[in-house]
C-alpha cells in the first residue's frame, strides 16, 4: 500500500509492504530517488533490572545505494559505521527515545538501511520519519508519531529539505526540527543545527517556518497508522500500593529532601538513604527481585518530584544557585609544554582541556562514506575517560556519545576557522574531559576556542557554549528554565538545550528532552538565557587571552607557499617522484602540490623550509638566452653532453659547441662529473635548452 505527501518541492512516498513481514513494523520511504527501508522489532520477553530503556538504533549506509564499490581493498564491503552514520543513528535515537512508555521493559531495535541515494536528498531526516512511521504502525507502544524537517536559509529565504548543493553553498543555517503533537499544538522534542552566527530571533523564525510541515507530517502518519497500524501491546501496571506506602513511610524518616539538596558532588547522603531503603525492602519482603526494582523506580520518582517541586515553586536548585546563575568559571592557556596550542576551561567541577596540533595540508583527514569522499582540514575529537566521572572502566575507542559531542563542538567552531587561503594549516583539536558534572560538550567549545587563540590561529571570534535545562509540570502548565545545568539537574530535569556561539550570534544548537517536547515560549526564553550566559563566559575568556597570538608556537611547523607554472609540476616531481623525494630526503620537509601549481612546503625548522623553497625555485626557474651557469656534466652521448645548470634542469652542449675547433669525441673535451661553465644560446619551442661551453 502506498501513500504520498507533497513536502517542499518534492513528493514523499511511503510504501507499506510485506518484504520484512517478520518485523513488528516496517516501511519504505522515498524522497526524490533516495530510498530508505526502516524496520522496528521488539523482543518477546521483558529485560529486568537494566536501569535504562533497552532501545538500540542503527543507521546503515550501503555503498550500492550510491552505485559505488568501496571499502578496504581486500574486502570491498562496508566496515564499521562512519562517523556520519553514527551521528545519523543518534539523530534518530534522540527524539524517539523519550516517547516510549516508562514501564516498557522489552528490547526495541530500529534499523534504517539506505537502499538508494540520489546525491541530492539526504537520507538522515528521511530515516527519522521512516523510524517514526515504522514504530507507529507496529504493535510497539510508542507516543508518536513525530514530524521532522530540515530548514535551510539562503539569500534571506527559508527552504524545507534543501538538496546538498543549496545547503553547502553560502547557507546561513542548516537545522533539523523534530516535533510531536500534543493537545493540538506542535511541541519541539529535538533540535540539531549549525549556523553562521545567526541571531536568536532567526532560530525562532525557522521554527515557525517548519511548524506547519511538521504538523502535516504528523497528520500524514496518523492517517497511515489508522489504516494499516497494528493494535498496540498492552503493558501491565507497575503499581504496588502496599510497597509505595511502606517506601513513603520510610523516606519520611530519612530526610530525603535535605540529602538531595546537600552541596556534595558525590551525593553521599543520598546514596546512603537509597542503600538503607533497599536493605529495608529486602528485610520486609524477604526477596531481591521485582520488589527491589520497583523500590528503586519509586525512589527515583520521589527524587524527580522533589526536584520539580523545589524548582517550580521555590526556585531552589540542588546547589543553591539562582535559576540564571553560572557556576564559577576559570580559564588557562599555554599550560602544555611543546603543544602548538592549549586551553583549559573550568565551570564548577566540569573541566575540559583542549590541545591543538597544526599540520601540513597533506595531513588532512581523508573521508570516504556512502555520501561523501573528500578531505577535512579541521577536526575536533572529544574523549571522556572513566576517571572524569570518578569511575573505573575499560579504555576503548570513541563511542557514539564521544563522536556526537566531538562533532557538536566541531560544528560550533567550524564557521570561525579561517579559510585555507588565509591559513593553510590542517588543524586538529583533542578535548580531554578531566572532570565531569554536566555540559562537557559545551565546555569543550570554550576550551577549544582558548586553544585556537593560544596557537595563533586567526580565529574570526572566540566561541563559548552553555547548556540550559528545564523543570516542567504535566502538560507544561508550569515550568522554569535553568541556566548551566549540572549532573543532578541533567539527570532529573526535563531538557538539555545546548547553545554555542560568539558575541555575534549562534553557531550550533542541540536540544534533547525527556518529556514530549517544549513550546515556542520555552524555546524563546532558553535562547535569551543562553545568550546572556554565553556573553558572560566570553568576557571571562577574554580576560585570559584577548585574541589570537601574533606568532605561532616555536614548536609548530612553518608553511611556505610558492606558486609555480602548472606545466612545471612534473619537473618538481620528477620521473617516478625522484626529484621531490630527493628534496624531502635532503631537507626533511613535507611538500604538497596542488593542480593549480600552488606548492606548500611544511617544515619543522625555518632553514629546512628555505632550503627546499630555494631548491624548487631553481627547478622551476625560467632560463633566459644569454645566461651563464656553472653546471655538472650528467650524461654524454655521441652528439653532445647534458649539463645540469639548475636542480632538475639540463641543457645540451652539442659536440659542435664544445670548441671552436673540430671535436672528434665528446670525451676528448668533457667527462661525466666535470663542472663546466656554459652559456645559454637558444631555447626551442619545446623548452629544450641549448648551451655552448665557455673556456
Amino acid at each position: 500500500m502506498k501513500f504520498n505527501l507533497k513536502l517542499g518541492d518534492k513528493n514523499l512516498e511511503v510504501d507499506i509492504n510485506d518484504l520484512t513481514e517478520q518485523a513488528n513494523g516496517s516501511v519504505m520511504v522515498r524522497y526524490g530517488d533516495t530510498l530508505v527501508l526502516t524496520t522496528a522489532c521488539m523482543s518477546e520477553e521483558d529485560r529486568e533490572n537494566l536501569g535504562f530503556f533497552p532501545l538500540t538504533v542503527e543507521y546503515q549506509e550501503k555503498y550500492y545505494a550510491a552505485g559505488k564499490i568501496k571499502g578496504a581493498r581486500y574486502t570491498r564491503r562496508e566496515g564499521k559505521p562512519s562517523d556520519e552514520a553514527i551521528l545519523n543513528a543518534r539523530l534518530i535515537d534522540r527524539p524517539i527515545r523519550p516517547l516510549f512508555p516508562k514501564n516498557l521493559k522489552r528490547e526495541v531495535q530500529v534499523i534504517s538501511t539506505v537502499l538508494a541515494w540520489d546525491e541530492e536528498n539526504d537520507p538522515d531526516v528521511l530515516s527519522l520519519l521512516a523510524s517514526s512511521l515504522a514504530l507507529s504502525i507496529s504493535d510497539i507502544p510508542f507516543g508518536g508519531p513525530i514530524g521532522a524537517v530540515r530548514v535551510s536559509k539562503k539569500d534571506g529565504k527559508f527552504v524545507i529539505n534543501a538538496g546538498y548543493q543549496d545547503r553547502t553553498n553560502h547557507n546561513e543555517m542548516d537545522i533539523v526540527f523534530v516535533g510531536v503533537e500534543r493537545n493540538g499544538d506542535i511541541l519541539v522534542n529535538m533540535i540539531e543545527g549549525g549556523f553562521r552566527e545567526v541571531g536568536e530571533e532567526e532560530v525562532l523564525k525557522a521554527f515557525d517556518f517548519a511548524k506547519k510541515d511538521i504538523k502535516r507530517l504528523v497528520d500524514f502518519q496518523k492517517d497511515i497508522q489508522e489504516k494499516v497500524g497494528k493494535k498496540k501491546l498492552e503493558l501491565p501496571s507497575n503499581s504496588d500500593k502496599d510497597l509505595e506506602a511502606k517506601i513513603a513511610k520510610f523516606l519520611k524518616k530519612g530526610d530525603l529532601e535535605k540529602a538531595f539538596f546537600e552541596k556534595d558532588k558525590k551525593q553521599e547522603a543520598l546514596k546512603r538513604i537509597k542503600k538503607e531503603l533497599i536493605n529495608y525492602i529486602k528485610k520486609e519482603y524477604k526477596e531481591e527481585g521485582e520488589k527491589i526494582r520497583l523500590a528503586e523506580d519509586i525512589f527515583e520518582e520521589e527524587l524527580n518530584r522533589l526536584f520539580h517541586e523545589n524548582i517550580i515553586k521555590y526556585d531552589k536548585r540542588p546547589d543553591g544557585r539562582k535559576l540564571d546563575e553560572l557556576r564559577k568559571i576559570s580559564c588557562e592557556v599555554g599550560l602544555i609544554p611543546r603543544a602548538h596550542g592549549a586551553g583549559l576551561f573550568c565551570r564548577g567541577i566540569t573541566k575540559a582541556l583542549s590541545v591543538l596540533t597544526l599540520g601540513a595540508p597533506g595531513d588532512q583527514q581523508l573521508i570516504e562514506s556512502m555520501e561523501t569522499a573528500g578531505q577535512k582540514r579541521f577536526m575536533h575529537h572529544y574523549n571522556f575517560p572513566p576517571y572524569s566521572s570518578g569511575e573505573v572502566g575499560p579504555l576503548r575507542g570513541p563511542g557514539r556519545r564521544e563522536i556526537g559531542h566531538g562533532m557538536l563542538a566541531e560544528k560550533a567552531l567550524k564557521p570561525l576557522i579561517p579559510d585555507f587561503e588565509k591559513f593553510p594549516y590542517t588543524i586538529r583539536i583533542v578535548t580531554e574531559i578531566l572532570s565531569s558534572n554536566g555540559s562537557t560538550s559545551m565546555a569543550s567549545v570554550s576550551s577549544s576556542s582558548l586553544a585556537l587563540q593560544d596557537a595563533g590561529v586567526p580565529l574570526a571570534r572566540p566561541a563559548a557554549g552553555i547548556a540550559v535545562g528545564l523543570a516542567a509540570s504535566e502538560g507544561l502548565k508550569d515550568w522554569k528554565v535553568l541556566t548551566d545545568i549540572q549532573g543532578p539537574e541533567d539527570h532529573h530535569g526535563d531538557m538539555d538545550f545546548k547553545v554555542a556561539g560568539t558575541s555575534e550570534g549562534i553557531t550550533a544548537i542541540q536540544m534533547d528532552v525527556k518529556i514530549a517536547g517544549i513550546n515556542k515560549e520555552i524555546m524563546k526564553e532558553v535562547l535569551e538565557r543562553a545568550k546572556k550566559a554565553r556573553l558572560e563566559i566570553l568576557a571571562t575568556m577574554k580576560k585570559t587571552i584577548a585574541g589570537p597570538r601574533l606568532n605561532l608556537s616555536p614548536y609548530a611547523p612553518r608553511i611556505m607557499i610558492l606558486q609555480i607554472n602548472p606545466d612545471k609540476i612534473r619537473e618538481v616531481i620528477g620521473p617516478g617522484g625522484k626529484v621531490i623525494n630527493e628534496i624531502i630526503a635532503q631537507t626533511g620537509v613535507q611538500i604538497d602540490i596542488e593542480d593549480s601549481g600552488q606548492v606548500f612546503i611544511t617544515a619543522e625548522k625555518e632553514e629546512s623550509g628555505q632550503k627546499a623553497l630555494s631548491w624548487i625555485k631553481s627547478i622551476v626557474r625560467e632560463v633566459a638566452v644569454g645566461e651563464i651557469f656553472e653546471g655538472k656534466v650528467k650524461r654524454i652521448l655521441e652528439f653532445g653532453a647534458f649539463v645540469e645548470i639548475l636542480p632538475g634542469q639540463e641543457g645540451l652542449i652539442h659536440i659542435s659547441k664544445l670548441s671552436k675547433k673540430r671535436v672528434r669525441r665528446v670525451e676528448d673535451v668533457v667527462n661525466i662529473g666535470d663542472t663546466v661553465s656554459v652559456k645559454v644560446i637558444s631555447i626551442d619551442n619545446q623548452g629544450r635548452i641549448n648551451l655552448e661551453l665557455i673556456k
